[in-house]
């Protein structure tokens, strides 16, 4: 990399921190634009940047004062957010093997509980439950409509195109009409595991649930996250379970550590091949949301997925004490745009949830209203 690129390489990251949507390719497409106006001056690099950064228009404002602060060194520009941490990305390959490191690792406290749970594990029925699991998800997923047609002898629209081929090869008899409709398939579930020091007594169990749902559904992506963000999926695609976790295990750097949900999220949100998955999907996230510090990322980020996904759900294990209640800040904040907030403390109710998310229910903050 050229020394000169350095400063708007360096924007580009500017930006990912304080959670715009800049991937990788539009910070290659701002230095191309750069190179071809000359540039002549500050005006031409900043029309090169609004064209290919693409700041919504919302936060034009906000671009402006990074653009002001980076290029200009105006610290007066006031800035909201905190811009001492970014998020690594990792993606386990896919089909471009493609590594995608955004800045340097957060070194997050310790939030692993010290306190002591005693408890019996029952393999042989784990493993049963997940097999019936497995092979129901495939058919119990949401469907939607898909813009591809098949053929159909009832209830479907004149197939012209293949009427007027019979009428021409039958010599202009007039056959019996040709149908097709629109077919349907089942929508994306992507599952997004905390993998936290405070989730870990509940990582195996979501791994092995994250295992059997990429074996029983055909568009299934595993994410998981705590200071970093790491993609899974293709791991989870060996069929031999122990397999496919120990190379996961292999994939994830972040174990058992502090946790930076709401940075995480923004910086999945970042990608657009990443964020793609979310769009039209039901999104499922295995996590307590204790965020640390400032809500406000995680807000920002859970908007922007609801906006994106069919159907958005928190499933935390807190919710398994009849006690609980969504009274932290964090959850109150990101409550009204839940679809659900469920028990996640045990595999039979996250099993018995995501099979369920066909079924319409009411919205996450009118259960919990009545409840409180």
């Amino acid at each position: 990399m050229p020394h000169a690129a350095g400063p708007f390489l360096d924007f580009g990251r500017l930006l990912r921190r304080f959670g715009f949507a800049v991937a990788p390719e539009q910070v290659s497409g701002f230095m191309q634009a750069v190179t071809l106006l000359g540039p002549r001056s500050m005006a031409d690099i900043r029309e090169a940047a609004l064209a290919t950064l693409a700041p919504p228009p919302d936060r034009r404002d906000e671009f402006e004062a990074h653009f002001q602060s980076h290029f200009y060194g105006d610290t007066s520009a006031v800035i909201e957010g905190d811009a001492d941490e970014e998020t690594r990305i990792k993606d386990d390959g896919g089909s471009d093997q493609e590594e995608i490191e955004e800045v340097s690792q957060q070194e997050g406290g310790e939030l692993s509980s010290g306190a002591e749970q005693l408890s019996m594990r029952d393999f042989q029925r784990d493993d049963d439950r997940l097999t019936g699991f497995q092979r129901k998800l495939a058919s119990a997923l949401p469907a939607r409509r898909s813009f591809r047609t098949v053929r159909t002898h009832a209830r479907g629209k004149l197939d012209l195109r293949r009427s007027l081929r019979e009428i021409v090869s039958a010599d202009g008899d007039v056959p019996s009409p040709l149908l097709r409709r629109r077919q349907t398939v089942p929508r994306k579930l992507l599952m997004l595991i905390d993998v936290s020091g405070s989730m870990k007594l509940h990582t195996a169990d979501y791994l092995k649930l994250a295992h059997a749902a990429v074996q029983g559904g055909d568009r299934v992506e595993i994410f998981t996250f705590g200071t970093r963000l790491t993609r899974i999926t293709s791991a989870l695609r060996i069929r031999d379970r122990d397999q496919a976790l120990a190379r996961a295990a292999a994939l994830v750097d972040d174990w058992d550590g502090g946790t930076r949900m709401g940075p995480t999220l923004l910086a999945f949100l970042s990608v657009p091949r990443f964020s793609a998955f979310a769009r039209g999907a039901a999104v499922v996230i295995l996590s307590d949301a204790l965020e640390r510090g400032d809500h406000a990322e995680l807000e920002t980020a859970m908007r922007r997925l609801s906006a994106r996904a069919f159907r958005l759900s928190l499933a935390t294990p807190l919710a398994g004490d009849p006690r609980f209640r969504p009274a932290t800040a964090a959850l109150r904040a990101i409550l009204p745009v839940l679809d659900d907030l469920v028990d996640g403390s045990s595999l039979a109710g996250l099993t018995d949830f995501i099979l369920s998310l066909a079924r319409p229910a009411p919205a996450a903050a009118v259960i919990w209203k009545r409840v409180s």
